[in-house]
């Protein structure tokens, strides 16, 4: 079915929800739609509409076969059309299913999303992450056309997303393991080595550190004030690793603490002040340099987003379906906006330039209204 559904449309519901279709659908006892809803189904095989499929069939008197809203063939006059509610109904009054668009069957879209959930499946339970031959082979695809399929529907590469789900079991091992070898070798990593390569990408410190809650890890940190309201700024050995907005100091460092609930928190001195009066430059003179490194801790796949957020220009917005595309994953919209949500550096990573394809505001981590005057003061400058 459209958008990935995995249910065959024989089902006679209709399970995608983002359809306006879906939800005025009214079905009879008798497997014919009501008459009210007749001519919108006309509409729709006319325009050959795809997000129609699985709402309904429709039959040709002429031929004898039942079709998909969107089938290709020839459109059928008006009088000679029939609408159903399933492809059982419409087999039960005497059709059968279009040798062309397959209507009894699950669309090509339904179809890649059962055959990559299946894949990821197969990745997850592996010891060793599978091949992109066997993984191909196990689909009845050619390795070009399974990678091509597999990125279009995850926005990820095979093997980025075998890397991406051991990351994760090395994260959930931690937590529950003493022995940080251990963790890593249940994950799947052969050797140690091979993981402490990219820990600090993985984890955002080392392994050890993560799975203490920052233990021996120092973080410089103050509060300061701004015209939008409270900040803290929170700096390691490597960068500023965080920059919380909010109404109350007292609630952004219990925020800094659980971030990070071994570590020690340290007041920032007179030096660090500057490092603060960087970061409330950013609110106060949009457009302002921020030259200092950062302590970014996030996936790979967060990394990629985060970036694409620094090149945004300052007085300008994007929506996340452009900053998908901009990082070469148009079909990651949701992603995208995950990982603008789990953003942890505010304004010197400007996820507020980031708005829906409307251009209306949509949540932002430190309030609508902060995003609001953070961009209008950009469009002025």
């Amino acid at each position: 079915m459209q958008g990935g559904a995995a249910a065959p449309i024989f089902s006679g519901m209709e399970t995608r929800k983002h359809t306006k279709m879906a939800t005025r659908h009214t079905p009879s006892k008798t497997g014919r739609p009501a008459a009210r809803d007749q001519d919108r189904y006309y509409a729709a095989v006319a325009a050959r509409d795809k997000a129609a499929d699985g709402t309904f069939v429709y039959s040709v008197a002429t031929t004898g076969i039942y079709c998909r809203p969107s089938c290709p063939s020839r459109l059928a006059r008006r009088e000679n059309i029939a609408f159903h509610t399933s492809c059982a109904a419409a087999e039960a009054a005497g059709f059968r299913p279009c040798k062309r668009c397959k209507p009894n069957a699950l669309s090509l879209d339904a179809e890649h999303a059962r055959m990559v959930a299946e894949a990821c499946r197969l990745i997850e339970a592996a010891e060793e992450p599978p091949t992109l031959d066997a993984l191909a082979a196990s689909m009845g695809l050619s390795p070009y056309h399974f990678h091509r399929v597999f990125k279009t529907v995850t926005g990820l590469t095979p093997k980025a997303y075998a890397i991406a789900h051991r990351q994760k079991r090395v994260r959930d091992n931690l937590k529950r393991r003493t022995s940080v070898t251990e963790a890593i070798h249940e994950a799947g990593f052969n050797s140690s080595g091979r993981f402490y390569a990219n820990a600090d990408e993985v984890l955002g410190m080392t392994p050890t550190t993560f799975r203490t809650g920052g233990k021996d890890m120092q973080l410089r940190f103050a509060v300061g004030k701004t015209s939008l309201g409270a900040i803290l700024v929170a700096a390691s050995a490597k960068g500023i690793a965080a920059i919380l907005l909010g109404d109350d100091p007292e609630a952004l460092v219990r925020d800094l603490e659980e971030r990070f609930p071994k570590a020690e928190l340290i007041g920032g001195d007179r030096q660090f002040e500057d490092v603060v009066a960087k970061a409330i430059a950013l609110i106060e003179a949009p457009g302002a340099t921020f030259d200092l490194p950062l302590d970014v801790r996030g996936t790979a796949f967060q990394h990629r987003v985060w970036q694409a957020l620094r090149e945004i220009p300052a007085g300008t917005t994007v929506s996340y379906s452009e900053l998908a595309e901009r990082i070469g994953l148009p079909k990651a919209v949701r992603a995208v906006a995950a990982a603008c949500a789990a953003n942890r550096i505010a304004v010197a990573i400007p996820c507020h330039r980031v708005v829906r394809n409307d251009g209306g505001l949509s949540g932002y981590r430190w309030g609508v209204e902060r995003k609001q005057k953070l961009l209008a003061r950009e469009s002025r400058s």
